[in-house]
Order: C-alpha cells, then structure tokens, then sequence
C-alpha cells in the first residue's frame, strides 16, 4: 500500500464482491436489503476506480493495473476509461478548448429531475466515444491493451455468470453494477450544475458532512480535488478548510447530499436559478487574498493531473 488509508477502499472492495458473491451464490441472500447494499457499495465501487485512476493504491504498477481489472468488473466498464475522460477532459473544464464530454449543459430539461435521470444517458454515450477517440492516437498502445484487458475481465466474467445462471445474475450482479456506473456520471452534474467554471474556486459543489466523506474516501471535497489533483484523498478536507472554505460561495458548501437532492430535484420543479458565485471570490480575494495559499496556473494543475494518471 502507498498509504495506510488506502485499506479503507481496499474493505469498501471487499465488501462490495462479498454482496455480489453472497446474492448470486446464496439464494436466502437475494433479498432488498443485499440488493439495496450491493447497488450501494457499486457506487463506492466507482468512487473507489476514481481515486485509484488519480493515485494508485499499490506501490506495483502490476497490482494497480490487475486492481483496475477488479474495478472494472464492479462497475462493468473499463476503469482506465476515468484517464482520458476524467483526469484529462473532465479536470480542464472547456478552459483548453475542448468541451467536458459530461457537462452539466449536456441537459436542458424545465423539469430538473428529468435532468438527473436522464443525464447518463447523454455523459455515458458522450464519454465512451470521447475515449475511443483519444484511444485511437498514435502513443496509446499501452493503454488500448489495458483497456481491452479490462473489457475482457469485466465483460468476460460477467458474461459468465449470465451463461451459469442468467436471471440471477441479470438481477443480483448486473443490476447493481449498472447502478454504479450511472451514478457516477450523475455526480458530474450534481458536483458542478450552476457552478461558475470560469472560476478558480467555485467551479465545484462540495458535500462537507463527515460521515459522507468518510464513506466516500473525501470525494465530497470536489472543489480542493480539481485544484490540487496530485493531493491524496485523505488529505482533501484539510485543504478545503485551508484553501477552499474562505473563497467559496456558501451556497457550494453543502453538509448534506441527500437534502441537497431532495431540494434541488424533488421539492422544486424547475432547475435553480445560476447564482454569481464568482462574488465571493472576488470578495476573499480583496479581503484576506495575500494571507491565503497561492494557487499554481491552470496549466501547471493540468499538468498535475496528467502526472497522476501515467
């Protein structure tokens, strides 16, 4: 391990495939608590595949590419996709010219929750043919056989199951692992819908409860991460309170996911109106600017990111 919180994403794992193994294997298991537990943890699954494609978790190059190969089974899709989609598109915004494949203007529906559901269905198709484009340049070898290596394992294997017991495995393995890979291209738009882009710090909705945080290996802290990609997860909600937490709009800082979601997209019917965000930028920046840590150009960030993706 490079670091000893890494084990915390190595038991969320652990548990995950026990859920899988348990309600495929087990018939007194196939019940809505396993169920509702599985599709959970799928989603830690991709939380899990986003931190590892930022910072392996092993010190061997050997064992991070064979754990990408676990994740991509958790997830059945190929976790080296977060490269090219994520570390490299996703992490510059439009600020190089080229568009996020899963940006929140993707969708554009008055009823907001139309938005949330159905925006999978347009990052999903958007990101898997931004990545076989990227794939397919010269220099990408190493990659494409990674890659394909990870569709192998994680098509493979599930194609199994579905061959040994098809209705079983249709419910209790691929359902949960749709769920998760869904709900990851969600947060993209949860993370970043009327945030201001444009900006250094209130580019990023960031969900500040400790208890979340935890659970989610500090992926609440959203906005900390896109500036300070090479910094390890565990390291995230100290750097929110240093960095982040005196230029951002309060408006960004959220204690709760759940009550966000329920206030965004089910007690209201029409998407929030776009708050200047950038105010309180503006404000920290004139107020305490000097006494705060500088931030590298985005160039120099962007280029962190890629480091941590070789």
């Amino acid at each position: 391990m490079k670091h000893p919180a890494e084990w915390r994403q190595v038991g969320i794992i652990a548990v995950y495939l026990g859920l899988l193994a348990s309600m495929y294997l087990v018939p007194w298991c196939r019940n809505p608590l396993f169920f509702c537990g599985a599709c959970y943890f799928s989603f830690l699954n991709t939380v899990v595949i986003h931190n590892h494609l930022h910072q392996g978790v092993f010190k061997s190059r050997t064992l991070n590419m064979v754990f990408r190969a676990v994740l991509s089974f958790g997830a059945l899709y190929p976790a080296s996709a977060n490269i090219p989609s994520h570390n490299l598109v996703h992490h510059h915004f439009d600020d190089d010219g080229q568009p996020d494949w899963a940006a929140p203007e993707h969708v554009s529906f008055r009823w907001n929750l139309l938005n949330l559901i159905h925006f999978p269905n347009v990052a999903g198709p958007n990101t898997f043919a931004g990545v076989q484009r990227w794939a397919a340049l010269a220099g990408r070898a190493e990659f494409r056989r990674q890659y394909m290596f990870e569709n192998a394992v994680a098509f493979g294997l599930t194609g199994a199951l579905l061959l040994l017991d098809f209705w079983t495995a249709l419910f209790f393995v691929v359902l949960p692992q749709l769920y998760g890979a869904r709900c990851i291209l969600r947060i993209n738009l949860i993370q970043h819908d009327g945030c201001d882009v444009s900006t250094e710090w209130n580019h990023s909705r960031n969900f500040v409860g400790r208890a979340f945080n935890w659970i989610m290996c500090n992926n609440g802290y959203h906005t900390i991460h896109h500036n300070r990609a090479g910094l390890h997860w565990s390291a995230l909600d100290a750097a929110h309170d240093r960095e982040v937490a005196p230029r951002i709009d309060r408006s960004l800082d959220e204690r709760s996911m759940i009550a966000y979601l329920l206030r965004t997209y089910v007690l209201h019917f029409f998407r929030p109106a776009r708050r200047n965000v950038a105010a309180a930028e503006a404000r920290a920046g004139g107020a305490q600017g000097s006494a705060l840590p500088a931030l590298p150009p985005r160039e120099v960030r962007r280029a962190e990111a890629e480091a941590a993706s070789a």
